[in-house]
């Protein structure tokens, strides 16, 4: 059974390093939460490693550069694994050809194209329309805000001439500040209900984690799974992924599915209960909010 807890103190001195999602735990899309911050820098003050574990389609330099906007400071974590870093590494190996057709906003995800430069023989990757495209880089919608259906004809016809839709983004939704938005989870998720073929790194695939593993042995850290705690508020993505790497975890249920868990201070826990129930995830350890 789930364990609710006070806060990320009661239960820390029991992992070596942590896995922390950004968006809805460290972050609300606009500012940092002061209370996580907080948490994670004491925790790092105890010796801990943090490692931000995040399904940004951005590279770890523009994340980085993110946080300074949202106002959470570098103290509070060691170091970064991106859904867009393992997804760029798979493009930049050919995983859906040389001509790729774009989903995303250019002015926020451009650096997903950047050269990688830490594989020895990156293919040359070139922008191209559908029309003339070998795959699709989904970072996610044109606009967040418009219903994702309206992507059918073009998935109809990228499914016809057997497309790759590469998704550098798992997330279904996301709350920016109070408004929730789309993210290349969904559009990933339609084009496979559509026949499509959609090829995931970010959380709960294995990618990623692998990733983050070795964000920390570039760290000098030989860390074994059972010494990690992750946390998040995705049940779909960061407790999944959790369970699945058996890697022990902390659900923030006060994000997105804070209405379901009847979240205050911390969840209501019948509230909680039934919710993981019918999702069927069982976390080690719940809590509102990371403080």
């Amino acid at each position: 059974m789930t364990q609710i807890i006070s806060k990320l103190a009661d239960i820390s001195d029991r992992y070596e390093a942590l896995f922390v999602d950004l968006w809805g735990c460290v972050h609300n899309g606009v500012t940092a939460y002061p209370d996580a911050v907080a948490a994670l820098q004491a925790y790092r003050a105890r010796g801990g490693i943090v490692v931000l574990l995040t399904n940004s389609p951005k590279p770890r330099a523009g994340v980085a550069e993110q946080l300074v906007d949202f106002n959470v400071p570098a103290d509070a974590y060691d170091t970064i694994a991106t859904s867009g870093d393992s997804a760029r590494a798979a493009m930049f190996q050919g995983a859906i050809g040389k001509k790729i057709y774009f989903m995303g906003q250019w002015e926020r995800d451009e650096g997903f194209f950047e050269p990688l430069n830490i594989l020895e023989e990156p293919i040359r990757i070139t922008l191209a329309p559908l029309t003339e495209a070998e795959g699709i880089a989904c970072c996610g919608p044109f606009d967040p805000m418009a219903n994702p259906n309206v992507n059918r004809a073009d998935f109809l016809f990228a499914k016809q001439k057997g497309l790759k839709l590469l998704c550098a983004n798992p997330d279904i939704v996301v709350d920016r500040g109070d408004v929730r938005e789309w993210c290349a989870g969904e559009l990933a998720r339609l084009y496979s209900e559509m026949g499509g073929d959609s090829l995931y790194f970010g959380k709960p695939h294995p990618p990623i984690y692998d990733l983050a593993r070795r964000r920390l042995s570039a760290l000098g850290q030989s860390i074994p799974d059972s010494a990690i705690l992750a946390i998040g508020d995705g049940v779909q993505t960061d407790i999944c992924g959790a369970m699945a790497e058996d890697i022990d975890s902390l659900f923030i249920s006060g994000g997105l599915a804070a209405k379901e868990t009847q979240t205050a201070f911390n969840p209501d826990k019948i509230a909680l209960e039934n919710f993981l129930q019918k999702e069927k995830y069982s976390p080690q350890y719940a809590i509102g909010q990371l403080r």
